[in-house]
């Protein structure tokens, strides 16, 4: 099991200090990966149901702060050297495709080829409109985007031409070194699987309970199938919260003891779970999330095959 940890770059104390200490501390810990989140601003007021929530309540509240996805893991990269940098999710329609890729393949260089490109296509027209981005054909203009992604990283002269992007054969300097750069594909819907199919290294679930998480898995592996691609060359992602107290719901969370943790953690292996993203939940603020992910990986990762 590789475990990844969602960074503190929202919140009421986000800052320099604290994330580098949150961040070297987890490498020092043997985290697999650290994580950034994707929003860049929104009205106070909308109606976008956010699909990871029971009610569909987004949850954050007024005065968080949320520093940008991108630029995180751009700052990551410098003061960290084995963690590799994701993101959960980049939402691909908030920006334009050759910019982004240009961004990518930076962090990819200068973090000497540690990027996950985690991938989704957003839920909240609303920012997508605040952001001046269409919202239209958003699936369609992702996929378009990964193919422009893919383009720009590995030919010599890449170029485009398609229904929602176009470009002429150009100079892409530097390559990413890793090649290719690894795509998780998050979603929970159909089109999401048939794009994990298509592009993706990884299907990157969040906030699920483990049998919606392991009826997804199986229909990822239903359209790796249609495109004759074999399944296994697929890993299984998934997000949770990391509760010690119980505070979050159950279903979504790694909670209780530590024998209770291990044994949920065997129930995300029985379903085919190899990456397990952990969001800490703790009181204390920063610290606080340090203390709970010191604590996992002390008592509970190291139990785990």
């Amino acid at each position: 099991m590789d475990w990844g940890v969602h960074l503190p770059h929202l919140g009421r104390d986000v800052g320099r200090d604290s994330l580098t200490k949150f961040v070297q501390t987890a490498e020092e810990l043997g985290v697999h990966s650290g994580w950034t989140s994707d929003h860049v601003c929104w009205p106070a007021e909308f109606d976008s149901k956010y699909p990871y929530s029971s009610d569909g309540s987004f949850p954050a509240p007024a005065g968080l702060g949320w520093l940008d996805p991108i630029g995180t893991l751009l700052f990551v990269a410098g003061c960290t050297n084995k963690i590799r940098l994701g993101f959960t999710v980049l939402i691909l329609p908030y920006r334009q495709p050759v910019a982004t890729a240009k961004q990518l393949a930076t962090m990819d260089v200068l973090s000497n080829g540690r990027l996950i490109l985690g991938v989704g296509v957003g839920w909240m027209r609303e920012e997508a409109e605040v952001l001046g981005m269409p919202w239209d054909n958003r699936g369609k203009r992702s996929d378009e985007q990964l193919e422009i992604f893919e383009s720009l990283f590995l030919d010599e002269t890449p170029s485009y031409d398609g229904e929602f992007y176009s470009f002429p054969e150009v100079r892409f300097e530097p390559k990413p070194i890793q090649a290719p750069v690894p795509v998780w594909v998050g979603g929970n819907t159909r089109a999401a699987f048939r794009r994990t199919a298509r592009f993706g290294h990884a299907f990157h679930a969040a906030f699920e309970p483990l049998e919606t998480v392991k009826e997804e898995w199986r229909q990822v592996r239903e359209e790796c199938e249609l495109l004759e691609r074999d399944p296994e060359d697929l890993t299984l992602s998934l997000r949770m919260f990391l509760d010690p107290e119980g505070t979050m719901e159950p279903a979504k969370s790694i909670a209780g003891s530590v024998d209770e943790m291990v044994d949920t953690i065997g129930q995300t292996q029985e379903i085919g779970v190899s990456h397990i993203l952990v969001d800490p939940v703790a009181r204390g603020g920063v610290d606080g999330r340090l203390d709970a992910l010191s604590s996992f990986m002390g008592d509970v990762a190291s139990q785990i095959t």
